[in-house]
């Protein structure tokens, strides 16, 4: 049976109101990228479009489904990157998940007390991470606890292995030390979060190393990371931030 072209059309406007969010930008993409998954839609700041997290990057997708906007999002009168804060979200979340096993800590030690602490994603072979590392009781000295996550890249083949031998370690700080001198620490097979850690980054977008995370997930540069007294003034003006916003 023919239905009259009038109801066909309620049909199809009221099919296209009824997708859910979700559904648009999941269709969306999947016409671009069947196989990549999207781990989240939300109402977007930017009028007309959705904001998606999908395969580590934030995608904006037109409410229609007809456009897709790849990376971030700018506020030009406000000179915001209005992508920021949900990047910062996303990546808090997954790391409120990694414990205390899967990361090699460098606290303050009494009485010095902890007035921050911040993630730090490291490959040992990473020059610029092993500036940052020489400076690790500087940091401390000011408050700033330092939790490591492997982040062995591909660019220095073996760092991997160096990783590893590291975690299987009985001292592992002393060892994560030693190594980032340039001692070689050998070879070591165990369980480990190496892997893992390192599907971790990707999943947040994270593509080069030292990768430094502010409690509220945010990134700080690392030009602002590379100083102690500059870092330790950054994190209290976030933690500002932070309660003025609570």
């Amino acid at each position: 049976m023919r239905l009259p072209l009038f109801i066909l059309g309620l049909l199809t406007a009221f099919t296209a109101v009824a997708a859910t969010p979700e559904e648009t930008a999941k269709q969306a993409i999947a016409a671009l990228a069947p196989n990549v998954k999207v781990d989240a839609v939300q109402e977007s700041t930017i009028p007309g479009f959705y904001e998606a997290m999908a395969g580590g990057q934030f995608l904006y997708v037109s409410k229609d489904g007809r456009y897709i906007v790849d990376g971030s999002a700018y506020d030009v009168a406000a000179k915001r990157d209005l992508t920021a804060k949900s990047r910062a979200k996303a990546r808090k979340i997954a790391l409120d998940k990694v414990g205390p096993e899967k990361r090699i800590v460098f606290a303050p030690l009494a009485p010095i007390k902890a007035k921050h602490t911040i993630t730090v994603f490291t490959d040992i072979d990473c020059p610029f991470c092993r500036r940052f590392h020489q400076q690790i009781a500087a940091y401390n000295a000011k408050g700033i606890a330092v939790d490591y996550l492997f982040y062995p890249l591909s660019i220095h083949p073996g760092a991997d292995k160096k990783a590893e031998a590291v975690w299987c370690s009985k001292d592992r700080p002393g060892a994560f030390t030693a190594a980032m001198s340039g001692q070689d620490p050998g070879k070591a097979t165990c369980p480990n979060p190496v892997a893992e850690l390192s599907q971790l980054a990707l999943a947040l977008g994270i593509g080069g190393t030292p990768t430094i995370l502010a409690p509220d997930g945010s990134q700080i540069p690392a030009q602002i990371a590379q100083s102690p007294d500059q870092l330790a003034a950054e994190l209290d003006r976030l933690a500002q931030v932070a309660v003025a916003q609570n």
